[in-house]
């Protein structure tokens, strides 16, 4: 079995993770920042705005067992796709809505799917979600990892 990666930021990337980790077929989640221009930041840093990161997961799928198209499914169903820089509770560029793709693939299908949820009448006003090459992921500090599981009585929202 050879996994295939892929990578989403779609608001605090603790309830991200929890959502993606229930799925049969996604194999391995880390939840980290990417999309900025600071070397390894802090998740201090990545809330302060100023290093252009996007809280985001990043996991390894089993082709075999779950497609790309239904990694995009679940995304565009856990949060909303047409806020800039806002999920929730949770304001700024931080919790943009991404979808960082590998390859051109994945590019291909997740611009495919925002165009068809664009025009399927489902929001009133357009989607916002980027579709943009992976660049370096980095790791979030250990204590962000499979939060929800880790805080089990915490309530699921960020």
């Amino acid at each position: 079995m050879e996994l295939k990666e892929a990578a989403f930021a779609a608001g605090c990337f603790w309830g991200v993770e929890d959502s993606f980790r229930q799925l049969a077929g996604v194999e391995k989640t880390e939840v980290g920042y990417m999309g900025g221009n600071t070397d390894k930041p802090s998740y201090e840093q990545v809330c302060s705005g100023k290093t252009g990161h996007a809280e985001t997961l990043h996991l390894k799928f089993d082709p075999e067992v779950i497609s790309y198209q239904e990694l995009l499914k679940n995304f565009w169903e856990i949060h909303d796709p047409t806020t800039m820089n806002k999920q929730g509770p949770d304001i700024g560029s931080q919790y943009r809505s991404v979808i960082f793709y590998y390859d051109e693939n994945q590019k291909n299908a997740a611009e495919q799917s925002k165009q068809e949820l664009d025009q399927s009448g489902k929001y009133s006003n357009p989607i916002v979600t980027e579709v943009t090459p992976a660049t370096a992921f980095n790791r979030a500090e250990e204590y962000h990892q499979q939060y929800y599981e880790k805080n089990p009585h915490k309530p699921k929202v960020c």
